[in-house]
C-alpha cells in the first residue's frame, strides 16, 4: 500500500471508464462522487448541464468563470475528466461538453427522488422494544475501531491495561492490514503473532477517521476479486450504505448475494451492526452506524462530529486531542497525561517510556527512540506534527505568550513561535537526517521543448492544477506527479496550433 492509498479517493481515478459507466447506474454512487469529489466549481458545472438538452460549448462555459479564477477552472475540469462525469463532443463544429448519460440520469433520480424505492435501501420494520439506539451504535462502532487501530499500535498487548473496552478486529480485518502494509505480522500460527505497525500504518492511524475508513474500504475494494466479488458492486454498495440514516434500521432481503458478503465483512469494521438471534444467527436487518452516514458527507461540522463522538483518541481531530495532554521539556523529556492505551502504544514508538501511572506516563524521547521509530519509516514531520497536535494547553498557552511579547517588541516580525520547543523540532529532524538523507517522489519528467512557449505554457498549466513538484526555466524541464492533465493540454495546444 503506497502514500497515494492513504488519500484513498485516487484509488476511484484507476478505474476504467467501463467501470465508472457501470457505477454510475446506481443513483446512490452518482450523488456519493457528486457530493465528495467535487470542488464547488466542478459542482456548478454539473448543475449547468444537468438539465440542458444538448451539450454546452466550451466557449461558452468558460465564459462563467473569471480570467482571474483559471486555475480553479481548470482543475474543476480535470477532476470532472478523471471521475468521468464530462465528455468532450463536437456540437455545432465547435467543442463542447457534455455529461456521462448514465450519471446524468442517476443525478438527476437521486436529487428528484424518482429513484427506485430500493436505490437508498429498504427501511426495516423493528419492534419499539428491540431497536437499538443511536448511543449503542456510536459505542459499537467506537469499540470496533479502537480494536483495529489497537491492534496496529499493539496496546491490545499491554498486560496494564484494565480498562480495554475494545473488540478485537477479525482474522479478515488482520489479513487486509497486512495486505495493505499498514503491519507486519512477526511468529507463528501456532506460537501467536505480534503485529508491528509500518510507516504507512503510522500515518494511517494519525488520520481522520473518515481516512482511514475510506482508506481501508478502497483496499478492501482493491482486492475483492480475490473473494470472487466483482469491484462495482462492492463500490455500488458502499455508497448505498453511506446513503442510509444513522439510527433507522434497513431490511437485507432486498440484498443480492455480493451485497451480503459485503454486510458481513462492514460489520467487521463497525460500519453496520447486524443483532444477532438466540441462535447466533443474524436477524433480517441492519443498522448503519455513524462511520456509514458520514462516508460520503461533504460538511466538515458533520465529519468533526463524527471524530469527536467515535474517533479513537489518536486521532488530532478527536475530542481528547482537542484537550491535548503531551508536555515536551527542553531536555527531551516528555509527559503525557492519559490512561489510553492507544496513546500510551504509540507514543512508546518514540518515547522511552520509563514511568506509568493511573492517568500519567513519563518517558524521555532520544537519538536512539527516534532513529528507531524513523527506521521503521516513521518521519520526523509524522512525530512533529503528532506531539504538535496533542499539545498540553499550558504548552500552547506559553507559546501564545511568546509569540505576543515577540509582536510587541517587534524585533522579528513574521515569525511564528512554534508550540514544541526549538531545540526539540531541530533535533529531530537531525536525527532523522542520520539515517534518511533523500526522498522521492513517484512522477513524470518532461523535458526537451523545443522553445520557450512550449515550456512555459504547459508548465504553467501543471502549476495552475496542482500536479508541479520541481521545474527548471534554465534547462526547460518540468517534473509533475501527475501526467494525465498535462498531457491532454499539451495535446489540445498542439492540435490548436496545427488548425
Amino acid at each position: 500500500m503506497s502514500d497515494s492509498t492513504l488519500q484513498s479517493w485516487e484509488y476511484l481515478e484507476t478505474l476504467p471508464g467501463t467501470q465508472f459507466y457501470r457505477l454510475y447506474r446506481s443513483p446512490a454512487s452518482a450523488l456519493a462522487i457528486f457530493r465528495k469529489r467535487l470542488s464547488s466549481l466542478a459542482k456548478s458545472f454539473v448543475m449547468m448541464l444537468l438539465y440542458l438538452p444538448r451539450p454546452m460549448p466550451v466557449k461558452q462555459l468558460e465564459m462563467f468563470v473569471k480570467d482571474t479564477s483559471r486555475g480553479e477552472r481548470e482543475h474543476a475540469l480535470d477532476l470532472l475528466h478523471r471521475y468521468h462525469i464530462f465528455r468532450d463532443v463536437t456540437f455545432n463544429s465547435t467543442k463542447a461538453y457534455s455529461l456521462t448519460q448514465d450519471f446524468a440520469r442517476s443525478l438527476r433520480r437521486a436529487l428528484t427522488g424518482a429513484a427506485d424505492s430500493r436505490s437508498f435501501g429498504q427501511v426495516a420494520n423493528v419492534p419499539e422494544s428491540t431497536k437499538v439506539t443511536i448511543h449503542d451504535l456510536d459505542e459499537y462502532s467506537r469499540q470496533r475501531w479502537e480494536g483495529i487501530l489497537g491492534y496496529m499500535v499493539g496496546s491490545s498487548a499491554n498486560p496494564l491495561d484494565t480498562e480495554q473496552t475494545a473488540i478485537q478486529p477479525s482474522s479478515g480485518v488482520i489479513e487486509l492490514l497486512k495486505a495493505g502494509h499498514l503491519i507486519e505480522l512477526s511468529g507463528t500460527y501456532s506460537r501467536g503473532q505480534a503485529a508491528k505497525i509500518t510507516k504507512e500504518g503510522f500515518a494511517f492511524v494519525l488520520q481522520d477517521i473518515n481516512t482511514q475508513i475510506w482508506a481501508l474500504l478502497f483496499l478492501y475494494v482493491d482486492n475483492a476479486e480475490v473473494f470472487e466479488m466483482d469491484k462495482v458492486d462492492v463500490l455500488s454498495f458502499l455508497f448505498l450504505v453511506s446513503s442510509l440514516e444513522l439510527g433507522l434500521a434497513y431490511s437485507t432481503s432486498a440484498l443480492d448475494e455480493t451485497q451480503q458478503r459485503c454486510l458481513s465483512d462492514l460489520v467487521s469494521f463497525g460500519i453496520v451492526f447486524q443483532p444477532t438471534r438466540n441462535d447466533g444467527s443474524p436477524v433480517d436487518y441492519f443498522y448503519p452506524t455513524r462511520l456509514a452516514t458520514t462516508l460520503t458527507s461533504d460538511s466538515g461540522t458533520t465529519l468533526s462530529a463524527t471524530n469527536t463522538t467515535i474517533g479513537s483518541s489518536l486521532s488530532a481531530s478527536s475530542s481528547g486531542a482537542a484537550k491535548g495532554f503531551i508536555i515536551v521539556e527542553t531536555n527531551y523529556r516528555l509527559y503525557a497525561y492519559t490512561s489510553s492505551a492507544l496513546q500510551i502504544a504509540l507514543l512508546s514508538l518514540f518515547v522511552n517510556l520509563r514511568s506509568r501511572h493511573p492517568n500519567l506516563v513519563a518517558g524521555k524521547m532520544s537519538k536512539a527512540s527516534v532513529q528507531r521509530a524513523v527506521q521503521a519509516g516513521i518521519t520526523a514531520e509524522q512525530i512533529i506534527s503528532y506531539l504538535t497536535a496533542h499539545a498540553h494547553p499550558q504548552m500552547r498557552r506559553h507559546a501564545q505568550a511568546e509569540q505576543a511579547q515577540l509582536q510587541a517588541r517587534s524585533t522579528e516580525p513574521g515569525r511564528v513561535v512554534p508550540i514544541l520547543p526549538a531545540t526539540i523540532l531541530d533535533q529531530i529532524h537531525l536525527w532523522q537526517l542520520e539515517r534518511d538523507r533523500m526522498t522521492t517522489t513517484a512522477g513524470f519528467l518532461l523535458k526537451d521543448f523545443s522553445n520557450n512557449a512550449d515550456y512555459e505554457a504547459p508548465c504553467r498549466y501543471a502549476d495552475e492544477t496542482g500536479v508541479l513538484v520541481w521545474k527548471n526555466d534554465k534547462k526547460r524541464m518540468f517534473f509533475v506527479n501527475r501526467i494525465e492533465g498535462v498531457r491532454q493540454f499539451m495535446a489540445d495546444r498542439k492540435a490548436s496550433a496545427q488548425g
